[in-house]
């Protein structure tokens, strides 16, 4: 289950961002302020809210340890600024003096990036708060960044679409149209995905857009091997442009926010959506994970930021909370795929999993086929109604295959249903 605990209705126009450290939540609005609160009973701190950019603020970040914040600006800065006390600890000045609409901290705080809307992307020594280097997309504003678990390197969004890799040295190490009415947001999962030939790590990334898409991608990078980008699905549920993403510290829930006013949480192992979220009246345009509870924080252009509490739903996500075993489907052993099997109503399969010694890479490998012809499961789609009747008829044989069927519960094919009732929406407007 998930709970509305808290709103803040503090600014006095639209909220832009929002972030979390481990014991504050910070946001950011229209209004030219960032304010600060206290994660222990969501109190504004004493020297919030902070004023000193003199246009909107757009975008804010912590630093690793949560002492330092940053905000920009359409003035054409990125402030950062002492956390304890509110005091200006820099005022770092896009060089172009475009507006700043995105700024990060890499995992280990030593840099930052900020990008414009002018294309123009930098990155800071965030210890002398000098411009260390600086380069530039070809079209288009930067409206996203985010750096991968590692920081090796980091990833950038535009406004017309196209995803941008650099490594740490500011080099351009791929680019290409990801979203083509426009990027709005992304974000690494925190949680690399570990495996592979050569000891290669790879990561999760989320990029949403103008095109109510949001899409997943892996993406693998060392020196000696170079770097690849692989698209691997789209997440559906919005019916409208998709503002913003994130990913929870786990790893194991996506959040995206829309112009349809709704939040939806995804489940990233089997990306279903987990619940869905309408409680604020206008555009969602930010979503930020705590990274130590179950905390979400949404905000909009309703001038609101809406606190959200997670309680643990299964057995399966309570022990993945006390023993934080493995993160991803690919790393789960045959009792997990049994556990998983029980918890989608699917108990008359266990024996069959079991039999076969399938894991949870074995699971994501699984295809139609191997269906059919190793487990001797049916894995062909029909009509509920049909097959019931089949099934009444004491026929225990499959309709396609006309091979005896091991089982006659029926697996629910949740992702035609989707594709089903998304083409219901469109055609029937």
């Amino acid at each position: 289950m998930v709970k509305l605990i808290h709103t803040l209705a503090d600014h006095d126009d639209d909220v832009n961002c929002c972030a979390f450290s481990s014991s504050l939540l910070a946001t950011c609005s229209l209004d030219k302020t960032i304010r600060l609160y206290s994660l222990s009973d969501f109190s504004e701190l004493p020297h919030s809210p902070l004023k000193s950019h003199t246009y909107a603020v757009h975008c804010c970040c912590f630093s690793a340890s949560g002492h330092i914040l940053a905000s920009c600006s359409t003035d054409g800065t990125t402030v950062l600024w002492d956390t304890q006390n509110g005091q200006t600890l820099a005022v770092l000045e896009q060089p172009s003096g475009s507006p700043v609409r995105v700024c990060r901290f890499s995992p280990d705080s030593t840099c930052l990036v900020s990008g414009a809307a002018d294309g123009t992307v930098v990155l800071w020594n965030a210890q002398s708060y000098k411009l260390h280097r600086c380069a530039s997309v070809k079209d288009g504003s930067l409206v996203a960044c985010a750096f991968s678990p590692n920081g090796n390197f980091f990833v950038t969004g535009s406004s017309c679409g196209d995803l941008t890799v650099w490594d740490d040295k500011m080099r351009c190490l791929h680019s290409e149209k990801a979203h083509d009415l426009g990027i709005t947001c992304c974000d690494f999962s925190s949680q690399p995905v570990s495996g592979g030939e050569q000891g290669l790590q790879f990561f999760r990334l989320a990029s949403c857009g103008q095109d109510c898409q949001i899409k997943i991608w892996v993406i693998s990078f060392t020196h000696t091997l170079g770097f690849e980008l692989k698209y691997k699905s789209i997440l559906s549920g919005h019916c409208a442009p998709v503002l913003t993403c994130a990913f929870s510290h786990d790893g194991q829930m996506l959040v995206s926010g829309s112009v349809d006013k709704s939040v939806i949480v995804y489940d990233t192992n089997t990306e279903d959506i987990l619940h869905t979220l309408t409680q604020h009246t206008r555009y969602v345009t930010t979503c930020a994970f705590a990274p130590n509870i179950l905390l979400l924080a949404t905000g909009s252009m309703d001038k609101t930021v809406n606190i959200w509490q997670f309680d643990l739903e299964t057995p399966c996500q309570a022990r993945i909370a006390e023993d934080q075993p493995k993160q991803f489907t690919e790393d789960w052993s045959e009792d997990d795929v049994s556990n998983w099997l029980c918890a989608q109503g699917l108990k008359d399969l266990v024996g069959i999993f079991k039999m076969n010694n399938i894991d949870g890479r074995e699971l994501l490998n699984l295809t139609k086929e191997s269906l059919a012809d190793d487990l001797k499961i049916d894995g062909y789609s029909y009509e509920k109604e049909a097959m019931e009747n089949w099934i009444s008829k004491k026929k225990r044989t499959s309709p396609m295959t006309n091979l005896v069927l091991p089982s006659v519960v029926l697996i629910p094919n949740r992702t035609l249903k989707m594709a089903i009732d998304r083409w219901l929406e469109t055609h029937q407007k």
